[in-house]
């Protein structure tokens, strides 16, 4: 594996690396870069494997929790460092929540953005998605055959990332909400809101940054990610049970639909160590783009109070 990276801050200060989400790039922490590195931390933001200028593996079963996590590990060998702060955003959570069960000694503190920690589920996700969402379209599972969702997303790339990133529904929409869940043939993008105008925390060059390297790289590898929930249950089965025992933080928005299948009230099921949840008022799904200040302002009392150095 390859991994491009942004690297920021000295080496030899304490590491953080910053694991980004679905569909997105280390480009998502551009404000938390070098806010990150001039408070004296050694900052890591790959491209996560499946995006952008790192490897894309053609095998689905490449992007299986193990070897997710895996691939941070080898970003630490590569900078000697034995041990880093995980903060994972969106599909980045998960990874840095699984991370110090499956590389306790490398990991120091977790912070997860909108996906909250929650404890192994009884059966397959998938197969309780179903049951819970039945004829519905939920996108999770949308996203599980493989060459569907590609062929739609990457035959228009710029009208999906303006509007899962740019549109929102605004909280209580419940015709937006339908919509969403609707049974019927049509596919994610047609169900999303437009983004008639962008909101103020993104700019069309911002914008267009992940539109070209989406045009260019297409979706299946951040696709693939999804596709191995059941695998990742499957091959994660001696972690049943397993606590988490180094200190962690949650951090979420108050609008961010994801909240709304991921419960926020079950981190005492999976976490043994101190743990905090800071929820931001108003907030959406792209936390750290759309409160940069807050976000970075909650991250820094966190990494603070770790006494790492």
């Amino acid at each position: 594996m390859r991994l491009r990276v942004v690297e920021a801050g000295e080496r030899g200060a304490p590491v953080v690396v910053l694991a980004h989400g679905f569909p997105e790039l280390s480009y998502s922490w551009r404000h938390q870069i070098p806010a990150l590195a001039q408070a004296g931390y050694h900052v890591l933001a790959p491209d996560q494997r499946g995006y952008g200028g790192s490897s894309r593996p053609a095998a689905i079963d490449a992007y299986n929790i193990r070897e997710l996590t895996t691939d941070i590990v080898g970003l630490l060998d590569d900078v000697g460092a034995e041990r880093a702060v995980w903060v994972g955003h969106d599909w980045g959570a998960p990874v840095a929540w699984t991370a110090p069960l499956l590389h306790p000694d490398r990991v120091a503190a977790v912070a997860g953005l909108s996906v909250p920690p929650t404890p192994r589920s009884k059966a397959p996700p998938t197969q309780v998605w179903r049951s819970r969402f039945g004829e519905n379209f939920f996108y999770i599972l949308y996203f599980q055959e493989p060459g569907v969702a590609d062929a739609e997303l990457n035959a228009e790339p710029a009208r999906f990332i303006r509007r899962i990133m740019g549109g929102s529904a605004a909280p209580g929409d419940q015709e937006a909400a339908v919509r969403m869940l609707a049974p019927g043939p049509e596919g994610f993008i047609e169900r999303l809101p437009d983004a008639q105008v962008l909101p103020d925390w993104i700019s069309q060059d911002e914008l267009d940054h992940y539109i070209a390297e989406f045009s260019r790289t297409g979706f299946t590898g951040g696709l693939n990610w999804y596709r191995n929930f059941d695998r990742n249950w499957e091959i994660t089965a001696e972690l049943a049970g397993a606590k988490i025992p180094v200190p962690c933080l949650f951090i979420g928005g108050t609008t961010d639909p994801v909240l709304a299948f991921t419960p926020a009230d079950r981190a005492g099921e999976l976490i043994s160590g101190p743990y905090r949840q800071v929820m931001i008022e108003g907030a959406g799904h792209w936390l750290q783009q759309e409160r940069p200040d807050e976000v970075n302002s909650i991250l820094l009392e966190f990494l603070d109070g770790l006494e790492l150095r």
